[in-house]
């Protein structure tokens, strides 16, 4: 089973295997209430089992505990929100 890491500091959401990063995205503080996702990368030998979908709804789920809106820059991120409407209300218009 795979667990996400918030790691505000570095701006980043994690998903580790046996230690090693198998996906990240990255995120900018526009303002305390906007962020912008820039880049989402799923290794390789991960695709396919849904890793960048999870790091996306972690992202969604503490825009939502926090009161803050995403861009979403990144193609990946990008084309989720544009498929999944239960995430407009974290959509930044």
């Amino acid at each position: 089973m795979h667990i996400v890491d918030h790691e505000p500091a570095n701006k980043r959401l994690l998903i580790r295997d046996n230690g090693n990063a198998a996906a990240v995205m990255t995120y900018v503080i526009s303002s305390p209430e906007l962020y912008i996702i820039d880049h989402t990368l799923v290794e390789n030998a991960y695709r396919g089992q849904g890793l960048g979908d999870m790091l996306l709804k972690a992202m969604v789920e503490y825009a939502r505990e926090n009161g803050i809106k995403i861009i979403p820059l990144c193609p990946f991120a990008k084309g989720r929100f544009e498929r999944i409407s239960e995430y407009a209300d974290v959509l930044h218009k």
